[in-house]
């Protein structure tokens, strides 16, 4: 497992190495380049000359914001000076272009869970250039909306429950005695009755009768109960994930890149740790993995009735456009929220 690493802090700066700074920071993330004194005076509307803003520049060089890659050139932004930048950001806001793609992909997207938050990671990866990444959480937590016992033939009934995160799972039984579809509609109706509106969680009374319909209703919660807490994990969905070849110069830093993203627990982990710290977005080392040093990473929650049940997220390079990511995330992570938890879907979110 890659080797966790401490994060960085950051203080306060005075308004004019503020200014200096997040023109460093917007020249650079869109173009690349180390930026030059000459530049920022010319484009900050500072009112001063390139040579105060060179001497700024040393200062904040000097404190850790900025870094001189090479003798002579232009300053990039260092993980504390994003992490300035990221802080005092303002929120951004989706285009209409975007908010027109959303309203109309949640309006008519269909299928189970899985294949929903596929689909998603695909359009926010579009969306943005960035890999995006959305991570499923398991049922545990999610309430049962529907129950219903389908009687297939007289040995073979299947089991379609419905979850309040959008799921639809499906069991056999095979009892060992014939079903007629009286004795199936039955304990369809109890089985119905005894989980719509409980958790995977949640301890059910089942009938203790021995009649063909109460031991159909006892094999039926058995195998629910038993079969997803262990075999449905948190599942985890990578759209974009050929962007890494474009969005860093390295060969070695896009092998190591693509090498954590093929590992699903260390991306969930990541996730979990970014949401745990109540972050948004971390930068470089603040991942905790040396080999997404020079990436960034936003995320935003996806709650279900007022748990955590999954999130939404984008990784690109530290000059990443964070408001735009940002923005992207968050309307996402609305939008699946709303999906999973049966509300409306507004293209006026």
């Amino acid at each position: 497992m890659a080797r966790r690493v401490k994060q960085p802090a950051s203080s306060d700066l005075d308004a004019r190495k503020a200014t200096i700074l997040e023109a460093v920071v917007s020249e650079h993330i869109a173009t690349a380049q180390p930026v030059g004194s000459s530049s920022v005076a010319s484009n900050a509307d500072l009112g001063v000359s390139p040579a105060t803003v060179r001497s700024e520049m040393v200062s904040l060089e000097r404190e850790g914001y900025l870094a001189q890659p090479h003798t002579s050139a232009g300053r990039v932004p260092t993980d504390k000076g994003y992490r300035y930048f990221v802080d005092h950001l303002a929120s951004g806001v989706l285009g209409t272009v975007q908010q027109h793609q959303l309203s109309e992909f949640f309006a008519n997207v269909r299928g189970e869970v899985e294949d929903v938050l596929e689909q998603t990671s695909t359009l926010l990866s579009r969306m943005t250039s960035y890999t995006a990444v959305v991570v499923g959480a398991t049922h545990a937590h999610a309430s049962i909306l529907s129950a219903q016992l389908v009687n297939i033939d007289a040995r073979h009934q299947l089991l379609v429950t419905v979850f309040s995160d959008g799921s639809v799972v499906k069991h056999s039984l095979t009892p060992h005695f014939d079903v007629d579809l009286e004795t199936c509609t039955e304990a369809s109706r109890q089985i119905n009755a005894l989980l719509i509106g409980t958790t995977l969680e949640t301890q059910v009374q089942v009938p203790s009768r021995h009649d063909h319909v109460a031991v159909l209703v006892r094999d039926a919660v058995a195998a629910l109960h038993a079969a997803l807490p262990t075999a449905d994990g948190e599942k985890v969905f990578i759209g974009g994930s050929s962007r890494v070849a474009d969005s860093f110069d390295g060969v070695e830093t896009v092998r190591q890149v693509l090498s954590i993203l093929e590992q699903e627990l260390l991306v969930v982990s990541l996730v979990q740790d970014m949401l745990a710290r109540g972050l948004s977005v971390a930068i470089g080392t603040e991942n905790g993995y040396e080999p997404l040093s020079a990436c960034a990473v936003v995320v935003a929650p996806v709650t279900i009735d007022g748990a955590t049940a999954g999130a939404v997220g984008l990784l690109g390079p530290t000059r990443m456009k964070y408001q735009e990511a940002m923005a992207a995330a968050g309307a996402v992570s609305q939008h699946l929220t709303r999906h999973f938890g049966g509300e409306e879907e507004n293209a006026n979110h």
